[in-house]
């Protein structure tokens, strides 16, 4: 029995996580075990405010999860995996139809950073399609957030890092979020928001950050491709100084400037000055430009309604 009363998560089945033993289970990843495999009706998994050091992962077969913490800034799950990306993310959601809400997750590896040995080390990687996650916090230095593949839809999140900390193939909005950059420990180095891994002209995947706030320490650009085709936009964003003028780098592209869908529309601040841009930056057609900002560039089917927890 579980000695502190909740009302069951709106109305659906709920097990509860309390590291004090007064929970259903210690750990959040014991309650993911408990989870049927190939289960079709959404879960709840109450997670009592607390730091967890665990590794965490959803696999493919168990979806319908919703991790449910007490806030971004009182329920947080730290690891510090990093020999393999594939394999040492603290949290690992591989499950369609994931959701998240109010949990921060922490690479600690990187932190504080280690002065020319700063490493990747992954704090979330999602590669389940159909996946929210809503006031959530990801923290490290190095490829912080791993988006992998998938659609996948961020409101009210707080982003951390400095190389590479949004990386991946995902068809992502990120709406209303923090993006904080902690370039400043790493010694004058330039950091990079963004490597996007779109292969190809016609693939749907790309990253839009939309009404976002981009802010921190020491100085990044807002990307670098990692894959040909690499397709990025912020919109309606605010940017403070930590953005470097010309905003962008071809990296090992250079050459291929023109596959690449590098773009800014109707942001502010600072950072935001594009009189120094570099001149290979894509400037949208309007129709291109609602395309990417619509709710629809990711959910044309209504899976976000059918959530448990409405975000819009």
């Amino acid at each position: 029995m579980v000695s502190f009363q909740r009302k069951q998560i709106i109305n659906l089945p709920t097990v509860y996580v309390d590291q004090s033993g007064h929970g259903n289970y210690s750990t959040i990843q014991s309650a993911i075990e408990s989870v049927p495999l190939y289960n079709q009706n959404w879960i709840c998994i109450y997670i009592k405010a607390g730091a967890y050091r665990e590794q965490v992962k959803i696999p493919r077969e168990k979806p319908y999860i919703y991790l449910k913490g007490e806030g971004k800034r009182k329920t947080n799950v730290t690891w510090d995996g990093h020999d393999s990306i594939a394999t040492d993310a603290t949290f690992i959601s591989e499950a369609d139809y994931t959701l998240v809400k109010s949990i921060t997750f922490i690479n600690s590896y990187n932190i504080p950073p280690k002065v020319n040995a700063v490493m990747q080390a992954v704090a979330a990687m999602i590669s389940g399609d159909k996946s929210t996650f809503y006031r959530c916090g990801f923290i490290g230095v190095q490829d912080t957030l791993w988006d992998v593949q998938g659609r996948h839809y961020f409101k009210l999140c707080t982003i951390v890092g400095a190389v590479d900390f949004i990386f991946g193939d995902g068809q992502s909005i990120y709406e209303r979020c923090s993006i904080v950059v902690n370039a400043g420990g790493l010694n004058g180095i330039i950091g990079f928001i963004t490597a996007q891994g779109r292969t190809r002209p016609k693939d749907q995947s790309g990253f839009v950050f939309k009404d976002c706030g981009v802010f921190g320490t020491g100085f990044t650009f807002l990307g670098r491709p990692w894959r040909d085709y690499a397709r990025v936009l912020f919109y309606n964003c605010s940017m403070s100084n930590v953005v470097v003028s010309p905003g962008w780098a071809a990296w090992n592209f250079i050459g291929r400037e023109n596959q690449l869908t590098f773009s800014e529309e109707n942001c502010k601040g600072i950072g935001s000055n594009t009189t120094q841009r570099v001149s290979w930056t894509t400037k949208l057609s309007q129709q291109e430009l609602q395309q990417l900002i619509s709710l629809s560039f990711i959910d044309n089917e209504g899976w976000i309604m059918k959530q448990p927890l409405k975000v819009l």
